[in-house]
Formats: structure tokens, sequence, C-alpha cells
């Protein structure tokens, strides 16, 4: 997890309400933050949602919706995984959790909260989650030179790690 980043599974919040960061990102503390907030925007706080939730903030890390539905199956067999991944894209519309694509496997996804980019080694496939300050330059050029916006926690950049050079 990001620095200074924590999170209660409890039904005890850190802060009153969630809240959006500079980024658009929607930073919760706990499972029930989250479904505060689907509550708020006339969703509502299904079980499946609420197993989701805890499998998504126990993962702590990138996982596959393949991956979280059989966290959410083992508590609750009868769980689709279409169900997941509506769940995981209303999740996102909402800017509890980003996913990003890390070379040539599927989609990962993660909290919000703790975004960050990616440098995956082709050869070896190590990832290193890389600070947002490093994509700064590549963002500014972008911007300046092609009015374009990037999202750099969306994809990853792909290389040489250390070891492989």
């Amino acid at each position: 997890m990001a620095a200074g980043t924590t999170y209660d599974r409890g039904v005890s919040r850190l802060s009153p309400s969630p809240s959006r960061s500079a980024a658009g990102r929607t930073t919760t503390s706990t499972v029930e933050d989250v479904l505060d907030l689907v509550r708020e925007r006339g969703g509502r706080a299904t079980s499946a949602r609420r197993l989701l939730l805890g499998a998504i903030f126990d993962a702590g890390g990138h996982r596959t919706a393949e991956e979280l539905a059989g966290t959410v199956q083992a508590q609750s067999p009868d769980v689709h995984i279409s169900t997941i991944y509506r769940n995981l894209d209303e999740l996102e519309r909402l800017g509890v959790v980003v996913h990003a694509h890390l070379g040539h496997g599927p989609a990962t996804y993660h909290l919000a909260a703790t975004a960050h980019g990616h440098l995956v080694c082709d050869r070896c496939g190590a990832m290193i989650e890389a600070p947002d300050d490093l994509f700064a330059g590549l963002s500014k050029s972008a911007k300046s030179r092609f009015g374009f916006h990037i999202d750099p926690h969306h994809f990853a950049v792909l290389g040489r790690c250390r070891t492989c050079r």
C-alpha cells in the first residue's frame, strides 16, 4: 500500500465520508465507507459486493477479476463471475478501484487510493510499482505537445529489469 494509506474492514471509519483526490479517485478507508458511497449514488450494498470489497481490501495489491472471483466464491459459491465484473466496473466508475494492464495478461484491479504506475520486465515478468512522480515529465510533455492527458495507472511500461539487462 502507498505510504500513509490505511484501511480497516470494520464498521468504524477513519474519516466521516469518502472524498475525491486531486486525480479524481475516491479515497475510502473501509469496506463500509465504500458501501456508504454506493448507497449515496443509488446502489445497493449486496452480499456479493461486500465480499468482493473484502477481497479487494484484503488483497493489498493487484488481482485479476478471476482471482477476486475465486476469493469471493470460496465464501459464496453462487456468485457468478459476471457479477464480479459488473461490480468491478461500478467500483471503478465510482473511483474506488482502478484497473491496469500489466503486460500481456488480464487486467488487474487494486484500490484507487494506492494507485501508482507500473514497470514490467518483458523477459522475467517482474513488476515494479512506480511512484506517480516518475511519470510527471511524460505527462507534462504529452499535455504540452499534444494536448493529451495520460493515465499512468492504466498501463504498464514494458522494458527490462536490472537482473535481465
